[in-house]
């Protein structure tokens, strides 16, 4: 485990400085880049990883922005309540809200994937005034996710493990098992290391953070089934074709939800998208703000 800890004060010493941020009576790690004059482009994590899954779209983004990523509640160096109830959505996109205002912004462009992303999509429903463009990778809308486990079988099938955290406890200890060998699996793809995976199981193997961050899926099935509703942010969805979870049908029929989309698909990219498939995933990021500055003008 140490060598997550040598591997994020390399990273740190580099490219970013790190701080903590009080919000809503939580301590929030934060880890910053880039002016803070520039825009802000806000970084939303996804399960089972922390803030180090930005480290590409960081380095890629910090002479333009302002980069900010941080560990989302009960995750990493951030607090962790104890208990379920501290881990809705509302209380996570509060999360959000306050902090780009203590960042000293008032709007930001928004990126978010996985558990981030869905959580981004929620933010940019409730707080349009804040996102002034939202870039989802590989997550749906949710109205769409929940249109699709409702009636689709393969998705229904690929989703099993939404019910299996369910269980209490039980969860806890499979995600453990092997020295988290289910990071190893999952997260090993495109340009991660051996170093990166070791930074991902730092992080989720301090005390308590198993447990708080499995609770966002003990909350992710009220999040589903209550309406997300229209967003109108002009947003970029990054979608990778091999994704083992989410399946592609769900990057389809999603203008409904949000009539202001574009959809970029990246043939055999998986679902961790923004590390797989990292310049690529950066390429069209540049190329969807470029444009739409253009067209803002």
């Amino acid at each position: 485990m140490c060598r997550s800890l040598l591997s994020a004060r390399i990273f740190h010493q580099k490219y970013y400085y790190c701080s903590i941020s009080m919000i809503q009576n939580l301590k929030l790690h934060v880890v910053e880049s880039g002016d803070a004059k520039n825009p802000l482009m806000l970084f939303l994590h996804g399960f089972p990883e922390c803030w180090y899954s930005w480290r590409h779209q960081i380095r890629a983004f910090n002479k333009d922005y302002h980069c900010v990523a941080f560990d989302m509640r009960g995750v990493g160096e951030s607090d962790g309540p104890p208990g379920k109830r501290n881990y809705t959505s509302d209380l996570i996109t509060g999360d959000v809200c306050e902090l780009i205002q203590v960042l000293g912004h008032e709007t930001c462009i928004l990126v978010g994937h996985d558990w981030g992303g869905l959580i981004g999509w929620k933010f940019a429903a409730q707080y349009p005034q804040m996102v002034e463009r939202y870039i989802a990778m590989n997550i749906p809308h949710p109205d769409r996710f929940s249109e699709l486990l409702t009636f689709h079988l393969p998705q229904i099938i690929m989703s099993w493990y939404i019910f299996f955290f369910q269980i209490p406890w039980f969860p806890e200890r499979a995600v453990k098992m092997g020295d988290y060998n289910m990071i190893d699996e999952e997260c090993k793809h495109g340009e991660t290391t051996d170093e990166d995976i070791q930074a991902f199981k730092y992080s989720i193997s301090k005390p308590g953070r198993t447990h708080t961050f499995l609770n966002y899926y003990r909350n992710e099935l009220t999040l589903l089934f209550n309406k997300t509703g229209v967003v109108k942010t002009p947003t970029l969805l990054i979608w990778g074709t091999a994704d083992n979870y989410l399946h592609t049908k769900l990057s389809y029929d999603t203008e409904k939800f949000c009539p202001s989309l574009k959809v970029e698909r990246i043939e055999g990219g998986n679902h961790f998208i923004q590390q797989d498939k990292p310049d690529l995933v950066n390429q069209l990021m540049r190329k969807y703000l470029e444009r739409e500055i253009t067209l803002k003008i």
